[in-house]
């Protein structure tokens, strides 16, 4: 009985995420802010896997803004090449004027609209299965994973900067269509929108079936106690690399959705400063539940936007400061703090009997 009530309340809850998000929000919302929300839908894509990763598995990843970059500059190359070929150019237009005139070999495979999307898919999570295996193997966990995670992310941003056939330091920009769609045209720019919307509840539903799958169970084990795990049979490495490849895999999907909707990836998008930002939003929301990542991803990328328009230099100092209270005072995050009160007042009224 009660697991057929636990379904009945997840049933309903995704019905009441669909209601706000292709009823409600396009009703209410212009298309400048639903644009503006589909941006903030892809950080809480990041966001999801994140918190498959550190909140269920204890893994800190400081380095997601490399498969998000990754993800956004695959699918702006495509973009690019599409445009080109609309005007009849061989190659795209600041290749143009840098004087360029044929298209370098690793951009003519991403011409296909199916090789763009498999490569999307299958180039990061492969980068990130083959990391993974390499430090987990090694039993790199804790501080030194979190270094050695923005260190790639670092490495990444200074390596995209130096490539002047990806756009150097401006990166991909001025997308003029998305699959034969215009993106000028507010209709396609709705349906961008709804795309991240659907997307965001598949990976939501993805992220609760592994939790609550044996793989799920394990991997809190592996959190909570790694040499408990191996004594019993299992590796620990071969979960760990599971929770991070599936992570990898939506980071690049949101990247991938963020390009056509923003308008550009460049590798201010890929460095440690995006990475840590995300991780922000997931400790803020509680990383340790389904929906805090997202919601906290959500909240804290629409602060960023309201409060930065008219405080630019303060709305840092206070972005780290929440971090700070949160982590410090709040480690569930602020998705917690129903189960802190709950727990207060049942003491409380135990004490009082």
């Amino acid at each position: 009985m009660r697991s057929l009530l636990g379904r009945w309340q997840t049933w309903a809850g995704f019905g009441v995420a669909a209601v706000l998000l292709f009823g409600a929000a396009p009703v209410v919302l212009s298309d400048f802010r639903l644009s503006l929300l589909g941006k903030f839908l892809c950080f809480a894509i990041v966001a999801v896997g994140i918190g498959l990763a550190w909140g269920r598995g204890g893994m800190l990843v400081l380095g997601q803004g490399v498969f998000f970059g990754l993800g956004g500059y695959l699918m702006g190359m495509h973009l690019k090449i599409a445009d080109a070929q609309i005007f009849g150019n061989d190659v795209p237009d600041f290749m143009q004027i840098a004087g360029v005139r044929e298209l370098p070999g690793y951009w003519a495979p991403f011409a296909s609209p199916a090789f763009t999307m498999l490569a999307i898919v299958l180039l990061p999570t492969a980068i990130a299965a083959a990391l993974g295996l390499g430090m987990f193997k090694r039993r790199v966990k804790g501080a030194y994973f979190a270094i050695l995670s923005q260190a790639l992310a670092a490495a990444l941003a200074i390596l995209l900067v130096g490539q002047t056939s990806l756009g150097g330091s401006n990166g991909l920009n001025r997308f003029r269509t998305f699959f034969g769609f215009t993106l000028n045209d507010p209709a396609n720019r709705r349906m961008l929108y709804f795309i991240a919307a659907a997307v965001l509840l598949i990976v939501v539903a993805v992220v609760r079936q592994l939790m609550q799958s044996r793989y799920g169970e394990l991997l809190v084990a592996v959190r909570d106690g790694e040499e408990r795990v191996r004594f019993l049979g299992y590796d620990p490495a071969n979960i760990k690399v599971v929770a991070y490849t599936v992570a990898a895999l939506f980071a690049s999907i949101a990247g991938a959705l963020f390009a056509p909707i923003v308008g550009f990836i460049a590798p201010s998008q890929v460095g440690i400063l995006p990475s840590i930002a995300f991780l922000i939003g997931v400790a803020i929301g509680g990383r340790t539940t389904l929906l805090g990542p997202v919601l906290g991803a959500i909240g804290v990328a629409w602060a960023q936007t309201l409060f930065s328009e008219r405080f630019p230099s303060e709305w840092t100092y206070a972005q780290g400061l929440l971090f700070i209270v949160v982590v410090g005072f709040f480690p569930a995050g602020f998705a917690g703090l129903g189960v802190l009160l709950k727990r207060r007042r049942t003491a409380t009224n135990k004490g009082a009997t």
